[in-house]
């Protein structure tokens, strides 16, 4: 059965008052004081309910920002907090992640915070909300050591042993009364990713995280197929929360190994320098990509930062020697650029970030000529190791072209195969998944909304779900062994985007003033009046996108006329409420812009008033 939308808990019923009045009390006794009504969902508060609940504050219906809280008897564990992709249209600067305002309220029921694995949309918000709830935060050593450098980065005050707490990337077990949690190792795009059985006496639920079965992954051991069949079988196993990122793939995962052997061919066959770039947390990657050059008889080398000093941040250096001081990479496979520049261009191979076109990545700043210790030559060959990401389309085709008019070789996996290998499961991986996992419910995560009907069909016809619950960000789904699951309350969820140091909601009013100049333009009008509301001289009139071009200054005069005509028509009662005159200024300007760029010309208003 398929469940897209809610069923809610009937409320507690609540006698109706009675029309006449009430008895008084008999004498010498109190008055009896009236029954509080909750305004709390039943489950909020009842610590006898025996269901376990699920909701994402984000991560449905859209890649990363993923937030995912589990509620049972009163307690909350949260599974992620990672960074979204900042929407263009926001006009917005750094940063977005959840609005976590709703769990806020909740934070001392908080047990704690479980991360799967190191990625920038799992773990990349919690430097921002982080310290709002201060619980300790569950990971494997690889995520542990990013957090901890981003936190001494960013001078957060915080434990580095107690706050986040360290488990072994091979499979462990968390006491987090009332929750029991158990991970396992799965191969992903970046080391020590992990599967979660979260266990509580409502059933036991398997949350993926994101996940593929890359076999041939040359710095990890494979999936831990005993154990993910081990709990697939379980007929407790009560619900699955699934990735389906790239359900829609039909063809095989390309490994990393194959990856190595494409990487090795391209480089043989380049005349000059060979430049990859890729993901910079992909360490297998980064291991392949030293092994090709090697075999190509080249020497492989990471882009360093230009400026030696440390940022509050972890790039491309930190990952390469995190992956040295865990065993991932040798010291010897992977060099610095400005050990090895010296070499010959038919001797290089360096791999540098920027495949996604991001403002201040290596390959961006290359291609705008910012960078003074390495210059691109129509020789070299630059290789794109990765997909494009949603909403990263425009900087990346920027990237494209501006290589291709200067003359250099590019490959992607556009036009070259076994380029890339996802960190995501396609189409083949899921049904080997569905072949062996078999929840009674199915939620799938993490995706499209196209993509997570896709997972959950399938997780229905071959993974033999009975239902599945393809639901939005903030519908609380409950679930109870062999019960019929439904949305039992709907929260209120959003993004905040952090620009510089300020917080704003999506909903903030600069946001939507942004917009609305950018699609209609705004008119600024600066009014001298008197106390009394009287114009004292001719109305200043500038705008953004309206009439700047118009080198006769017909449009803005006719603005002043008429803005002085519905002032001057205003009572002198009227006049002495500054509101009466910004909408005269307004009406009277849309009569002018209107009539002349058209009945759907909206655009935003600025009244300032100088008193004379």
């Amino acid at each position: 059965m398929v469940k897209v939308r809610e069923k809610k808990d009937a409320p507690a019923s609540v006698a109706e008052p009675r029309q006449s009045a009430p008895k008084k009390p008999a004498k010498g006794t109190a008055p009896k004081k009236p029954a509080k009504i909750a305004t709390m969902p039943a489950h909020e508060g009842d610590k006898n309910d025996e269901k376990i609940y699920f909701m994402a504050l984000g991560g449905l219906e859209h890649v990363g920002q993923n937030m995912y809280v589990y509620k049972y008897k009163g307690k909350y564990l949260v599974v992620d907090c990672g960074m979204g992709f900042l929407e263009e249209e926001i006009g917005a600067g750094d940063v977005q992640y959840c609005d976590t305002t709703w769990l806020e309220k909740r934070k001392k029921d908080v047990v704690a915070f479980v991360i799967t694995h190191g990625h920038e949309d799992h773990i990349g918000a919690l430097k921002y909300i982080w310290p709002k709830f201060r619980k300790p935060i569950y990971c494997t050593r690889f995520p542990a050591e990013i957090l901890r450098e981003t936190f001494r980065g960013i001078e957060l005050d915080f434990n580095p042993k107690k706050d986040i707490i360290e488990f072994d990337h091979h499979g462990a077990t968390l006491d987090l009364a009332p929750f029991e949690v158990e991970t396992f190792h799965v191969t992903h795009s970046i080391p020590e990713a992990q599967m979660l059985i979260i266990k509580t006496p409502a059933g036991k639920i398997l949350h993926t995280g994101d996940w593929t079965f890359n076999d041939d992954n040359p710095v990890e051991i494979p999936t831990d197929f005993a154990r993910l069949r081990e709990i697939g079988s379980d007929p407790k196993l009560l619900a699955c929360m699934c990735d389906s990122t790239s359900v829609s793939r039909q063809s095989k995962q390309t490994t990393e190994i194959e990856v190595r052997d494409t990487f090795t061919e391209l480089m043989k066959n380049a005349p000059g320098r060979v430049i990859v770039t890729g993901y910079s947390r992909s360490i297998a990657r980064m291991k392949m990509f030293a092994e090709a050059a090697r075999a190509a008889g080249r020497v492989a080398a990471i882009k360093e930062r230009s400026n030696p000093n440390p940022v509050p941040y972890v790039g491309l250096p930190e990952f390469r020697e995190m992956g040295i001081e865990m065993g991932y990479l040798n010291k010897d496979d992977v060099y610095l650029f400005n050990e090895i520049k010296d070499l010959p261009a038919e001797k290089q191979a360096i791999f540098l970030t920027g495949s996604q076109g991001e403002q201040f990545a290596m390959l961006t700043r290359l291609c705008r000529g910012h960078v003074k210790e390495m210059k691109l030559q129509p020789t070299d060959t630059v290789l794109f190791s990765s997909i494009i990401i949603p909403g990263r389309e425009q900087d990346v085709s920027y990237l494209y072209n501006k290589l291709a008019r200067m003359g250099i070789k590019t490959h992607t996996i556009f036009d070259t195969d076994h380029l890339h290998a996802s960190g995501h499961a396609g189409r083949p991986e899921l049904e080997r998944f569905y072949d062996m996992v078999h929840p009674q419910v199915s939620v799938p995560m993490h995706g499209d909304y196209i993509n997570e009907m896709l997972n959950g069909k399938m997780a229905m016809e071959r993974g033999g779900a009975k239902f599945m619950m393809v639901v939005h960000n903030g519908e609380m789904i409950a679930l109870a062994d062999g019960a019929e699951p439904y949305v039992s309350e709907t929260i209120e969820t959003g993004f905040v985007v952090m620009e510089g140091e300020t917080e704003r909601s999506a909903n903030d009013q600069v946001y939507k003033n942004r917009k609305k100049i950018a699609t209609n333009g705004a008119v600024f009008v600066t009014l001298p009046v008197d106390k009394r509301g009287f114009l004292k001289g001719t109305p200043e009139v500038s705008s953004a996108g309206i009439f700047e071009t118009d080198d006769t200054g017909f449009m803005k005069r006719q603005i002043q006329i008429e803005i002085t005509k519905a002032i001057d028509a205003l009572t002198k009662s009227e006049r002495k409420d500054r509101d009466n005159l910004t909408r005269a200024v307004q009406v009277a300007s849309n009569k002018v812009v209107r009539a002349a760029l058209g009945p759907d010309k909206k655009p935003q208003y600025s009244v300032h008033f100088i008193l004379k």
